[in-house]
This record gives structure tokens, sequence and C-alpha cells, in this order.
């Protein structure tokens, strides 16, 4: 079993407990984890630090923290195959983070478009951590020697600056890290806003009916399908010129295993009620079973904490490693 291990390529992917779980998250990111399984080592990991570049409510933290794995669990992470754990829990983490922070430049962290972003969203506090982030978000790949991260569009960035910072790092001090490639998912689609379909589905949205949780309920999810923004024209297909509809499409497309022409012509003539109805069936049919697990785990607080503990010690044992390595090769005196 170990040497089978040993021959995969390692993969980490990362998500942050600020919410619950969209649709757009399960269907770009977290439904395709549990596949992953069966081809890598993978590491999977509650990236609670990163969610403090933002105020956050501490109490709210810690249950939305809890509440992230037990949904990651749910949704087919078996902790038996893979690591689960949370960031926090894995000290090395911050410790690998300032030695890469110190060879990352101040102008390639001034370069990332997310920066800009966050701090046009929170003018009001942007902070050094909103800053330097893609040094801990390089310190989580580098530190497990990951192979592939899987990464969407907004997150490219960081992960060509952790490369770079790897090569830097190598080059100075000796080969040290492995250089990481991007993972790009075979399926999932990037899930649009159910009421303005030309930008991303977002938990922080401040229209509810803009996103599907994870957690809602059929008759929530029937509701907001059938708000769903479309258009006048009463067909479906897909177009740039429909983006609302391409959207469901995607979506059920995505959930259905169907492609474009084959909902095209299941819905032929059948006008938009009918599709809504069928789009928000095939999710609510997917979370069914999910949900059941979430609930069934979330109110099992010894098990789930003892799924957390194990994955922190074992992410430990490989993590602590790297950084006493690297602690060695810069300078730094080992007792």
């Amino acid at each position: 079993m170990s040497e089978q291990i040993e021959r995969k390529k390692r993969i980490l992917s990362g998500i942050q407990p600020t919410g619950t779980f969209t649709l757009g998250n399960y269907i770009g990111a977290v439904r395709n984890w549990g596949s992953l399984q069966e081809d890598f080592e993978c590491l999977y990991m509650v990236a609670d630090l990163h969610s403090l570049t933002v105020r956050q409510e501490p109490a709210a933290l810690r249950r939305q923290t809890r509440e992230a794995a037990a949904m990651l669990l749910a949704a087919g992470i078996d902790p038996k195959v893979s690591l689960l754990f949370v960031q926090s829990h894995v000290p090395a983490h911050v410790q690998l983070s300032w030695v890469l922070s110190c060879n990352t430049q101040f102008g390639e962290l001034s370069r990332m478009t997310q920066f800009k972003d966050k701090s046009a969203k929170h003018a009001d506090n942007v902070n050094a951590g909103l800053f330097t982030y893609p040094a801990l978000m390089a310190a989580d790949i580098l530190v497990y020697n990951a192979d592939l991260v899987p990464v969407g569009v907004d997150q490219k960035q960081h992960l060509e600056l952790a490369r770079n910072v790897a090569q830097r790092f190598n080059n100075l001090y000796s080969p040290t890290f492995t250089l990481p490639e991007p993972y790009i998912a075979k399926t999932g689609a990037k899930i649009m806003s159910l009421q303005e379909p030309d930008k991303k589905m977002s938990k922080s949205d401040t229209n509810v009916n803009s996103f599907i949780l994870m957690t809602d309920d059929a008759d929530t999810i029937l509701r907001k399908f059938k708000r769903a923004v479309t258009d006048s024209d009463g067909v479906v297909r897909a177009g740039d010129d429909k983006p609302g509809v391409t959207n469901l499409m995607s979506i059920y497309a995505s959930l259905t295993g169907k492609t474009f022409a084959d909902i095209e012509k299941e819905f032929e003539g059948q006008g938009y009620g009918v599709f809504k109805e069928a789009v928000a069936g095939s999710v609510i049919d997917a979370f069914r079973p999910i949900q059941s697990e979430y609930a069934r785990i979330l109110a099992d607080k010894e098990y789930l904490d003892g799924v957390l503990k194990e994955g922190a010690a074992t992410a430990s044992r490989i993590a602590d490693r790297m950084v006493a390595k690297v602690y060695k090769k810069v300078g730094l005196v080992q007792l």
C-alpha cells in the first residue's frame, strides 16, 4: 500500500471555511476531489488562516471550520485514503511562509490581481496579510512538495508565484522544492450567479437568490432556480447571447452528464419553466445523500475532531521534515 502511494503524484487542495460551500464550489472543485483519491496521493486542507485576511467572527469561524471539514467528508473524501486537516493545526505552514516571504519580491506581490480586487472590496482593512498571503499559499503547497494543485483562473497567478519562489530558492540553496504544476479537472464548469450570469456564483453575494448552498433544502433550491435570470427568448439554447440559460445548461450538464445538444433536444418547445424545474431536480438529487451524511458527521463531534487530529498529525510529520531542511539550508541553527 505504501509503495503504491509513493508512486502516485501528490496533489494538494484547499478551501476556505468562510460559509457554506455553494453549488459552484461543488461542481467546480469539491465533487471532483473524491475521485482524485483513486489516482493521486491527496491532501485536503481547510484553509482557516487564509480566511483571516478578512475580519471573522471567532465563534462563527470555529463552527464553519468544522462544517467545512464535515462537508468535504460527506462529499466523498475518505480519511483512510487521503489526508484531511485544518491549516492552522500544522504550524509548519506559517514557519515556512516566513522564509518564503523573505525570498519573494515586493514587486511580485504587488502585481497580484487578487490583492487589488480584495483591497477594493475591503478598503477599510487593507492589511499586510492580504498582501503577503500568496507567500503563505506557496508554503501550503511547497511544504508538502505537492506535484499538482487544482486551480481556477483566479489562482493561476498565485501558483506561478509559488513556482517562481521555489525555483529561486532551489537556485540559491540547492534543489529543495518540487515545482508544482496546475491540475485542470477533466470535468466541472465555472458556475455563474443565478441573478447576474456574467459574474461567478459567490456565497458572499448580497442577493441570496444568486447562489445555491450545499445545505439548501429542496424547496429553497427549487425556488431559487425558478427565480433564475434567463431571457425573453423562451428557447433552451446555449450561446454567448444567452448567459443565463447557458449557465443553467452548464449546471444541468455537469450533474447529468448530458451534452448541450442533448439538453437542447430534451427541452425543445417546452420553455423555461419545465427546464428550470429539471435543473433544480438534478441539484436536489445530487445534494440529498451528501446532506444526509453531512448531518450525521456534524453530529458526531468526536469522530470529526478525531479525523482532523489524525490528519494534522500525519501532515505535520511530512511538513516538519521540509521545514527542518529549509531552516538548515538558510543557516538557522538546528538543535
